[in-house]
């Protein structure tokens, strides 16, 4: 059963780490150092750059992709805001690998190129292809009602929410009541089990924030109500319809979704989070273990860097997605459509979001769990795909993550 605390605010510090890409890439920035005995202990044995792809793949890679830039990008890890980096650059302009930091704080082992990690909302992408393959076979109108498929659990108050309404986040459905807003609230409940029925429960039992389509807002509870929908469409659950369609023929062996185990199993990074002491010192807390159930379908899937490239490659090239659905991935709202309550422009399709940055659209999608950060990108045209795992201390910040930046930069500068 749910513990709930509090009712959860919809803030937008709930928002998707590429939502604050797109307003705060260009400034950079940097993190105050932390007094964290076990982090300067563990730089000694800290691999700086490994890169990978043969002998001359820094050479051949020189300018497409800057394998210099990539390279001081993960250098000098584990550092304040990150312990380690995983980072795949690929696509038909050239390739580069790069692993930087630890895997272990403690023991200052080092990072491994084929750990496993959560990867958050990169989630959303594998549940929007879902429900679009539905949708190309016939079996999903994304046009209708929401309340059509799934009559138990949305009320007659949302009966105008469509699918494609909770695919770009355009639905008004609040967000549930959850366990706090604090980091140190949400510890204390991490091995709470939520389930997607209480959750919808508690989201619709609230008045709408909007009238569905007028506005976004990037929420959790769009997905969850897909999760649900995928359910009932298909008469499997949602993680065995997920791996029957899309992890499965794509061989991804080492995605998948937790249920309500809290560990990572396999090789993984342990995952930090950098907490405030009383005396204004700062820890850096092991937030591996933690219970995943409060995001499901809208994040709580493990996978590994070679495994999301091969999805993105697979999903941009339509693979995955039949081409006119694939299109809704690429289609953004009208532009009258703005973001609920701060009026900038709407960013999120169905399933993925677009960046821009010097001329370069990038279509895809970033995750945070507490301790690990995850983005899957490329451009429409596949020229340049990125993949990132970045353990960083402040995954769910309001801010872009100073490294996680500087590898999106670098990965995508023309």
């Amino acid at each position: 059963m749910t513990t709930t605390v509090r009712p959860r605010k919809p803030a937008r510090a709930r928002a998707a780490l590429v939502t604050a890409l797109v307003v705060g890439l260009a400034a950079g920035g940097v993190s105050p150092a932390l007094a964290s005995p076990a982090l300067a202990a563990s730089r000694a044995t800290a691999p700086v750059c490994d890169l990978r792809g043969g002998p001359d793949a820094a050479k051949r890679s020189a300018e497409k992709p800057d394998a210099k830039a990539l390279c001081a990008a993960v250098a000098g890890l584990p550092r304040a805001d990150a312990t380690a980096a995983l980072v795949r650059v690929g696509g038909t302009d050239g390739r580069w690998r790069g692993v930087s930091g630890v895997a272990d704080l403690r023991t200052g082992r080092a990072a491994m190129e084929h750990a496993r990690f959560r990867a958050g909302s990169v989630t959303k992408v594998f549940t929007a292809a879902v429900v679009l393959q539905m949708a190309s076979e016939g079996r999903i109108d994304l046009d209708r009602p929401v309340r059509h498929y799934l009559p138990e659990h949305i009320p007659a108050a949302y009966r105008g929410v469509t699918v494609r309404h909770l695919l770009n986040h355009t639905s008004g459905i609040q967000a549930p009541d959850m366990p706090g807003d604090t980091f140190e609230e949400w510890y204390a409940h991490r091995f709470d089990v939520h389930t997607p029925q209480e959750m919808v429960a508690s989201a619709t039992a609230k008045e709408r924030e909007f009238v569905p389509g007028a506005m976004q807002h990037y929420l959790n509870i769009n997905y969850t109500v897909l999760g649900l929908l995928i359910e009932e469409v298909s008469g499997h659950a949602y993680a065995e319809e997920v791996g029957r369609r899309v992890i499965r023929p794509l061989g991804l062996r080492d995605t998948c979704f937790p249920g309500a185990d809290p560990r990572i199993h396999g090789p993984h990074h342990r995952g930090y989070q950098a907490v405030r002491r009383a005396d204004g010192t700062t820890e850096l807390r092991d937030v591996t273990v933690w219970g995943p159930t409060s995001a499901w379908a809208a994040g709580d899937i493990i996978s590994s860097t070679a495994d999301l490239e091969r999805f993105t490659t697979a999903l941009f090239g339509g693979r995955v997605v039949p081409g006119p659905e694939l299109e809704e991935m690429f289609t953004l709202p009208a532009p009258s459509v703005r973001e609920f309550g701060s009026g900038d422009e709407a960013v999120h399709s169905a399933g993925m979001s677009v960046v821009r940055l010097g001329g370069v659209e990038v279509w895809g999608k970033s995750g945070g769990r507490w301790g690990y950060s995850t983005a899957m990108g490329a451009t429409r045209d596949l020229s340049r795909t990125l993949v990132y795992s970045i353990n960083t201390t402040d995954a769910k910040g309001q801010g872009i993550n100073p490294t996680a930046g500087a590898v999106f930069r670098a990965a995508f500068a023309r």
